[in-house]
């Protein structure tokens, strides 16, 4: 119902005319009758006070503000919304850690530490065209993680995830209660690295594959060029260290290229044959097709919740990666940068799975960061980088992504597909 003061005025005038009406006849029966209307028309009076106030509380000439990524509707709303369709947008509560005061993030990535003075780039929030993402809760997050095993597998981008996602983390815990279990220093070559949380008996652990199949040797007969061999059919021996995990995060794609494969002397092997002219996009699909009929296999997905994080956009200035301009803020368009090969052919593999793999599909929205990239900002400002992220930056986005499916879910086990 639609209410108005004029309205209100209206009515509060007759109902004060009919009550001195009823008073007026009934004092000239005695004083007793007219000290009961005084009453009647004192709370009469109160009643109408108390309508104006409600009103004026049910419908104020002012809304008060709601910070943009508070949800009113969640539930309802969240299951049609594709978080990775959206904008980023400006906000000032960024970043969410200082990358200086956390222990386990690589100087390489630490923009700020190494000279850069904009700090525009650490201001930007992910929202998605049809909803919000929630506000990144850090204690809600630890809880729901407690005894826990976390397991990231990949390239340096997976490694890159794996300190924010500690950095975070580590904002609600004593820092002296986090440690690497085998007290390594991150290097960009070792391939294991382990991080507790003692307090939430949580690991956080790293293994480096960046292929995630096998490297083998040379079979016998294969040309002078061959110098190593990609067995697609085979993943990689360390998968075994996967299996016993609560959350599996993979990724892969960066090493699939000519300069990383071809012109080092690495070919493609399936059983004991060397595909000297297998185009890579083949080799890759064929290498997640292992992958995934290993996850089927191998891995219990009523415990373990599998996710597979696409391709991430780089902004090299030149074919060759030997330039690149980092902006001083996001691009306003994608110029082609949201599609990838390889994000294709992730996205078609785990269609066709049998167990339920959450894919994280970054690649739309890291091809407007142009301004979040190392750049010349590294541990060697000599060499250019447009393919790895300053932290804090955007891979603390791809985490809170992952947050919100950890708090969706009843249990760690139960994350939808």
């Amino acid at each position: 119902m639609v209410f108005s003061f004029g309205k209100l005025r209206l009515f509060y005038t007759r109902v004060l005319s009919f009550g001195h009406g009823i008073v007026k006849d009934r004092c000239k029966i005695c004083l007793f009758h007219s000290l009961n209307g005084v009453v009647a028309i004192g709370s009469l009076t109160s009643f109408l006070l108390a309508m104006t106030y409600a009103y004026l509380y049910l419908f104020p000439s002012s809304r008060p503000v709601i910070r943009s990524y508070e949800i009113s509707n969640l539930g309802s709303s969240i299951d049609k919304c594709n978080v990775f369709e959206g904008r980023w947008v400006p906000d000032e509560s960024y970043p969410l850690y200082n990358a200086s005061q956390c222990p386990f993030a690589e100087r390489g990535f630490n923009c700020l530490a190494n000279g850069r003075r904009d700090i525009g780039y650490t201001k930007w929030r992910w929202k998605p065209k049809d909803c919000d993402i929630p506000r990144f809760n850090v204690r809600a997050i630890l809880e729901k993680l407690r005894g826990k095993r976390v397991v990231f597998v990949g390239d340096s981008l997976s490694r890159t995830q794996w300190e924010s996602l500690i950095c975070v983390l580590m904002t609600g815990v004593d820092k002296k209660s986090v440690y690497e279990v085998n007290g390594n220093k991150i290097t960009k070559q070792i391939r294991f690295l382990g991080l507790r949380f003692s307090s939430y008996n949580l690991r956080i652990d790293f293994y480096r594959s960046i292929f995630l199949v096998q490297p083998g040797p040379v079979p016998g007969r294969a040309p002078k060029r061959v110098k190593t061999t990609l067995r697609l059919d085979v993943l990689d021996d360390i998968s075994k260290e996967w299996i016993d995990s609560d959350v599996l995060i993979f990724n892969s794609g960066h090493w699939w290229t000519p300069s990383k494969l071809f012109e080092l002397g690495w070919y493609f092997q399936v059983d004991k044959s060397v595909k000297l002219g297998m185009p890579i996009n083949t080799a890759f699909r064929k290498a997640l097709d292992t992958w995934a009929s290993w996850v089927e296999t191998k891995i219990n997905t009523n415990r373990t919740s599998v996710f597979f994080r696409t391709f991430e956009s780089s902004h090299w200035s030149s074919r060759k990666h030997k330039s690149c301009k980092v902006t001083r803020r996001p691009w306003s368009n994608t110029r082609g940068r949201d599609r990838s090969p390889f994000s294709d052919i992730i996205m078609k593999v785990v269609r066709k799975m049998t167990v339920p793999v959450t894919v994280l599909h970054v690649t739309p929205m890291g091809a407007f960061r142009s301004d979040g990239h190392v750049g010349s900002w590294s541990d060697n400002p000599s060499v250019q980088d447009c393919s790895h992220w300053c932290l804090p930056g955007v891979p603390d986005m791809w985490n809170e992504i992952f947050f919100f499916y950890l708090m969706r879910m009843n249990s760690v086990s139960s994350i939808e597909q």
